[in-house]
């Protein structure tokens, strides 16, 4: 009896049977976060994350391989921003920035905390100011009021927090709720064409930003803080003169915006990587920060709508909707998580920076 013809053809179907159950069995069992992976295949075979070839173990290399936290701390921490970076809406603010025009930078805020809860070599530069934009600091480069121009060699760690700005979130808002009382109305969703627009702005803005951010601190830790949602994810009644599907489509559009800044953070992080470089860009994820607090809560930690009495009558004030020092609070925890675990990565200063990193080099940045 004539045995069957194993054919070609036969051998690469059974071969490729045999790879997806391989497959089928390392997705079951192997951990499906990045870090997780990478190892998994660093045991089966070479391994896709080397040292980079500056990074020598006997301590002799250009580049000095840290931990997450000490990547984060070894010089001065910086931090940039608009009003939820600078904590307006928080209270406590500091002297000369609580007025008309001020910066309004509150001790509740973030940086604060996370100045407070690490040792950092240096110090705190709290720079962050309400009603920033991405394309106004860039813009402000070479100037006394410029964010950016406060950023040097010596900073191991940034954080920043920037875009509402950008696409006019405060004025959206305000069209949103100047309308008739329980009436429903195109007010918000009619601003969708404005929104799309601001925001192909900022798709350009954003990636220049980071560069300038950088150039001047190339071996930090910049840490990018998206914005938490507004209201519950699934609003039950109306507020103020908000429908409930004003609140979805006001939480849509805080959703795009860190989408796009996550995006843009990652991809930038990815040219680290691949350039064997220093210091990292990573995206901090605080949409769910405030969550069962929110605006509409019992206790929330968020401003809903504050009014201003003004000489011709009554308007929103430019604290409504801004984190109160709860909400800052849980920013920061969210924020020293990331500091903590640090990118999926390993992570690399340049050791004769860091070696020049002495307290009086790093005070003398502040003078």
């Amino acid at each position: 009896m004539r045995r069957p013809d194993l054919s070609r053809r036969t051998l690469i179907l059974g071969t490729t049977a045999a790879s997806l159950v391989m497959i089928l069995i390392v997705a079951l069992v192997i951990p499906t976060t990045r870090g997780g992976m990478v190892d998994a295949w660093c045991g089966l075979g070479p391994c896709p994350t080397q040292e980079p070839q500056d990074a020598e173990p006997d301590g002799t290399g250009r580049l000095l391989r840290m931990s997450p936290e000490e990547a984060a701390t070894w010089g001065n921490y910086i931090a940039l921003g608009d009003s939820y970076s600078s904590g307006d809406g928080a209270g406590d603010y500091a002297p000369g920035t609580d007025g008309d025009g001020g910066c309004w930078r509150s001790a509740n805020a973030y940086p604060e905390h996370i100045a407070e809860n690490n040792e950092f070599a240096g110090e705190l530069g709290f720079f962050a100011c309400s009603g920033q934009r991405g394309a106004a600091m860039l813009e402000a480069i070479g100037s006394d009021e410029s964010q950016l121009d406060r950023l040097t060699e010596h900073t191991s760690l940034v954080t920043i927090g920037i875009g509402g700005n950008d696409l006019g979130f405060t004025s959206v808002l305000r069209t949103c709720m100047m309308r008739v009382p329980l009436l429903e109305s195109g007010n918000c969703v009619g601003q969708e064409s404005d929104i799309d627009k601001r925001m192909d702005k900022f798709e350009d803005t954003f990636p220049n930003l980071l560069s300038e951010i950088r150039d001047r601190a190339p071996d930090a830790r910049v840490l990018i803080l998206g914005y938490p949602r507004l209201f519950p994810a699934k609003p039950k009644s109306m507020y103020y003169t908000l429908t409930t599907s004003d609140q979805n489509w006001l939480n849509e559009v805080g959703q795009r915006l860190n989408e796009e800044l996550q995006d843009t953070v990652e991809e930038a992080d990815s040219d680290i990587v691949g350039g064997d470089n220093t210091g990292s860009v990573e995206f901090v994820n605080v949409s769910s920060a405030l969550k069962g607090h929110e605006v509409s809560a019992e206790e929330a930690w968020i401003n809903g709508v504050v009014w201003r009495d003004i000489t011709d009558g009554v308007t929103i004030d430019r604290s409504t909707f801004h984190p109160n020092a709860d909400g800052q609070n849980a920013l920061s925890k969210r924020l020293q998580k990331q500091i903590e675990e640090g990118p999926e990565r390993p992570l690399y200063a340049t050791r004769a920076t860091v070696d020049n990193a002495e307290p009086d080099v790093l005070a003398s940045e502040f003078d």
